[in-house]
């Protein structure tokens, strides 16, 4: 896989602070039951990476330590990992909202039939990709028949009360482009998403998360095979908006890598460039969750790059859509 890091250190993107800390984004692996061609993580079957459990309790004492309000699982899929309902369980007895970045099809999955209703049962959020409402750009993206599954899961979804007005099991998709191009506009989308799921499927959801496609990991060998790569960087800062620096999500975010290791955005940690810290003398030494328990990082800097340019590009785009 051709590697764009080397393009995108030298960057001249400007310098942004941490705010307080309310969220922790958590990759428990990188196994994934699919291979799409725009995971940032370069997810798959094949890949073994797993959080381990003395990680997970370490991470439910920061979560304690720090008042976390927010704990955002994510992969590969997240569900694919043993620890998975352990972690859930306890943060939820802890009243902290635990949101699953779902591939929807992970639950037809032999093993995994009754995921839905544990995640049900325990009120977590649903994040569910789903890059188009056609199936031909879904399958391009993501693998033949994963669009007829994320229909199927996404029905046995709704049957459980997600994405229903009123249930409190909150369904989101997910929007990402299928090439080298911004998103459009979020809200005028999530309509269309609407009328068609439903005219066509009757599925319900609550919103839709459009979200830049970054130039990094598998996207990014992708942009450099083709040739695009300069052109879409090209795309993204030209289109950088300054009032979107204030609402990034890493200023109220870090990110875990499945050893526990400490990032300032899920993507930073892609990039293998690890959050910093004040008393850290040597940039490439990393940090490790144990290591902040006990600290304040707010107002600490964030590490950027050229990538950055995708979440501060036109509407904006973060975990939870678009900015703006």
């Amino acid at each position: 896989m051709l590697d764009t890091r080397p393009m995108l250190l030298l960057s001249d993107f400007p310098q942004i602070r941490r705010a307080e800390l309310h969220t922790l984004q958590v990759n428990l692996g990188y196994k994934c039951n699919l291979s799409c061609t725009h995971c940032h993580v370069a997810a798959g079957p094949n890949r073994t990476e797993m959080m381990d459990r003395k990680t997970v309790d370490m991470l439910l004492q920061f979560i304690d330590a720090q008042n976390i309000k927010v704990l955002d699982l994510t992969g590969g899929a997240p569900e694919m990992n043993p620890e998975f309902r352990y972690l859930v369980t306890q943060a939820r007895k802890r009243d902290v909202k635990v949101i699953d970045r779902c591939n929807l099809t992970v639950l037809l999955e032999p093993d995994y039939e009754d995921m839905a209703q544990f995640l049900a049962d325990n009120q977590v959020e649903i994040v569910a990709s789903l890059p188009c409402y056609s199936e031909e750009n879904v399958d391009k993206q993501r693998g033949k028949g994963v669009y007829d599954g994320s229909i199927e899961a996404l029905q046995r979804l709704n049957q459980l009360g997600y994405g229903i007005e009123g249930s409190g099991l909150l369904l989101n998709l997910v929007y990402n482009p299928g090439g080298a191009f911004l998103p459009p506009p979020q809200q005028q989308l999530e309509l269309d998403y609407k009328r068609e799921l439903f005219d066509r499927f009757s599925i319900e959801f609550n919103e839709l998360f459009s979200i830049t496609n970054m130039p990094i990991s598998r996207f990014g060998s992708v942009l450099l095979s083709k040739g695009e790569f300069n052109n879409y960087m090209g795309l993204l800062k030209g289109a950088y908006s300054e009032q979107n620096l204030e609402s990034v999500m890493c200023r109220n975010l870090i990110s875990i890598d499945w050893q526990g290791y400490v990032y300032d955005c899920d993507f930073n940690q892609m990039l293998e460039m690890p959050l910093v810290q004040p008393n850290n003398h040597i940039a490439s030494d990393r940090t490790h969750i144990a290591d902040l328990i006990e600290q304040n990082i707010e107002g600490h800097p964030i590490v950027v790059a050229n990538h950055c340019y995708g979440c501060t590009a036109g509407q904006g785009s973060s975990c939870g859509g678009a900015l703006e």
